[in-house]
Parts: C-alpha cells; structure tokens; sequence
C-alpha cells in the first residue's frame, strides 16, 4: 500500500480484510498477520494506525456495532404496519447476519478487547448485542404505545427472550443460517400473549 494513502482509506481496507477473514477463518483465525496479507500491505500499515492489535480490534467491532443503526432504524419505522412477528423475524435476520455473529465469539473469548470497548462506550463489551437488544426493545416500545403490543407487556423480557433466543438460532451457521420458519416460530412463541391475533 503507498505510504500516502488517507487514514481513512486504510482503515476502512484493514477493517473490510478483518471482515474477509474472521467469516472464513473465524476468531481464532484474526491475527493482525492474517489481516495485513488478507489487505495486501505491510503488517506496519496497522501498528501506524492502531496503538496494537487488541485497539484494531476495538474499532472494527465499533465501527461494524455502528453499522447495524441502519437495520434498528429501519425496524422501528415498520412499527404499526404489517405484523409485530413479521417485522421482528425479518429484524432478528437482518440483525444477526453473518458479520455481526462472527463478532460475537471473537468479542466473547478476547478479555482485553471485551475490556477496551467496555472503555470506550458504556455498556460497550458486548458491542453488537447491545445494538441488538437496543433496536428490539425500541421497536416493542413503539409497538406498546401503538397499542399493538399489551400495556402491561414486559418489554425488558421479551427483548431479552427475542436477543438471546435469536442468538442462539444464528450462532450455529452450519450448514447456513436458520429458516425463516425456525425464527418466526421463535418470535411467535415470545410474543404469545402480549401482541393480539390480528397484529401476530
């Protein structure tokens, strides 16, 4: 890589290299040597922009967490249109895609990273589940006062409900994400009783 390409630019080629490779290789397969040969550039184009590899990781976890605002904006303006079921089934798809749940063992099994994006932003240590959790409970909460969801709905539980079960549907990919089916009966089964028939 040319010494005078902007830090942006080289950020962006070392985060998009990460991505390449923690999908193909997994966790244990993100070494800042697996990522400057996946970028083609020399392993000190990312000591010169990050402190170590742990603050590499740090930002790319951030960087990816701050990509999912999209899908938690796009979930709550379906809020009072189609189904609750519906709309959650396609979020937790869109939300638990394949980059966001590679992040998470990686985050899960790195103390020192876990312990700097806890650093960085409250609540940061489980950067992309806290995204998630923050988009489902928003939308149940829109939904509530909508009146599509029970007064008296519990939207703490069921968010944690909809995330962790959610989680574990996608956290096993192989052979490939679950069906449709698979996270719309989950969803079904969490909401049973607080969304009425009509809005199900």
């Amino acid at each position: 890589m040319p010494t005078g390409v902007h830090l942006r630019d080289a950020r962006q080629q070392l985060f998009d290299a990460a991505e390449r490779v923690l999908l193909r290789a997994g966790p244990n397969g993100l070494t800042s040597r697996a990522v400057t040969e996946e970028a083609a550039c020399a392993k000190g184009v990312l000591h010169r922009h990050f402190a170590d590899f742990d603050a590499f990781l740090a930002e790319l976890v951030l960087d990816r967490a701050a990509q999912l605002d999209t899908q938690a904006r796009a979930l709550r303006e379906t809020a009072g249109t189609g189904t609750v079921a519906d709309n959650l089934t396609g979020a937790l798809t869109a939300l638990f895609g394949p980059v966001p749940v590679a992040i998470i063992p990686l985050i899960t099994f790195r103390d020192e990273l876990r312990a700097r994006l806890r650093q960085a932003r409250p609540g940061g240590g489980m950067a992309v589940l806290a995204e998630v959790t923050a988009a489902v409970s928003a939308y149940l909460a829109d939904e509530r006062a909508l009146g599509r969801v029970a007064a008296g709905a519990d939207i703490d539980s069921l968010t944690l409900s909809l995330v962790g079960g959610g989680h574990l549907l996608f956290a096993d990919r192989d052979p490939g994400p679950p069906a449709t089916a698979s996270v719309r009966k989950l969803v079904t089964a969490v909401l049973a009783g607080v969304v009425r028939p009509e809005h199900h």
